[in-house]
């Protein structure tokens, strides 16, 4: 059961969806199945590292450190934006 990315067409807003195989995914806002499954940004912890944590000058979110944007949902999530 593989996680998604889609772009609700209805409403425009993104959201992860855990997919089932036998279920058609629907936008968790408006309820709408009009989905476009998008590419998902990486994170900045992608691959092997010295540390399990962002270093000093780490900009995996929105150019700013992990944790000091006030919208970051953590590396990766840039803000809430794609």
């Amino acid at each position: 059961m593989p996680i998604y990315e889609y772009r609700c067409l209805e409403c425009d807003r993104v959201s992860e969806i855990l997919v089932f195989s036998s279920i058609e995914p629907e936008c968790p806002f408006c309820g709408s199945k009009r989905l476009k499954k998008i590419m998902s940004p990486t994170s900045s912890l992608t691959g092997r590292s010295k540390s399990t944590l962002p270093g000093p000058g780490d900009t995996g979110c929105c150019g700013n450190r992990p944790g000091e944007s006030p919208n970051c949902s953590g590396p990766g999530s840039c803000c809430g934006k794609v």
